[in-house]
């Protein structure tokens, strides 16, 4: 993977590219950019994390078995210590608020200047398929989007752990999509203690265009890594990621 810095709005944001393999490239037309969980926000419910880079970054190992050319953006605050506008409320309540979501977009957006793909997938686990959905409404290029764990119910999941509502932040139970909106899929793990599966279930009543993908014996950490690749080659997913197109020219 190519480590490379990305700049948004306030935000500096590190990323990492990841080119696919010489044999398939020229199969491909499609990005999948890859968004991480929360990290640690919090050391207690009463002690705000210094660094909220992810321990585990989960995202990162899902896209490390994805033969796609894939990114994996960072979000704000996170692998840095040196970002002038970076707050901790960036990563506690606006942890998906306006300035983050259109941070990530306008990275993004810079990271495709000037390159060429047909179909542009999002794929977030946990926190980072809120931000997923999120910057999907912003930007119309986006085909589908993938959500794993993901928390799809702001309020729901605050309420559920007894945390205090994160103000500051946009709810994608809440918002407008755009028309026509991406496709969205997300999976869920029926085992999922953190962002329970009855989450998920009512995002789906609110918008039932979704597909909503149940593993039975997931739960928010296990088995996702271990079993992506599986998943990123079934049935389930097909959609979502479209077709090889072989013998490419652009």
């Amino acid at each position: 993977m190519e480590p490379i810095n990305l700049r948004g709005a306030p935000f500096r944001h590190h990323a990492w590219l990841r080119e696919a393999a010489p044999a398939t490239v020229r199969e491909f037309h499609a990005l999948h950019v890859y968004i991480d969980h929360d990290g640690t926000p919090w050391l207690r419910r009463d002690v705000v994390s210094a660094d909220p880079t992810p321990r585990n970054p989960l995202a990162l190992r899902l896209m490390a078995q994805d033969d796609a050319p894939s990114l994996y953006l960072g979000r704000p605050c996170h692998f840095t210590t040196g970002d002038d506008a970076c707050n901790p409320l960036f990563w506690t309540h606006h942890r998906y608020g306006t300035s983050v979501v259109d941070s990530m977009v306008r990275a993004l957006r810079g990271f495709l200047d000037g390159r060429r793909f047909d179909r542009l997938v999002l794929v977030g686990y946990s926190g980072g398929g809120t931000l997923a959905l999120l910057m999907a409404d912003r930007m119309p290029e986006v085909a589908s989007v993938v959500t794993v764990a993901g928390n799809l119910d702001i309020a729901g999941w605050a309420a559920l752990h007894g945390y205090s509502p994160l103000a500051g932040s946009l709810d994608p139970m809440l918002r407008v999509r755009r028309a026509p909106p991406a496709r969205e899929f997300h999976l869920v793990g029926g085992r999922d203690e953190n962002v329970a599966a009855a989450l998920a279930a009512g995002y789906a009543k609110r918008f039932p265009d979704a597909t909503l993908i149940e593993v039975a014996d997931f739960d928010h950490v296990c088995c996702w890594a271990r079993d992506w690749r599986a998943l990123l080659a079934g049935p389930s997913l097909r959609g979502a990621f479209g077709r090889r197109i072989a013998d490419s020219t652009d």
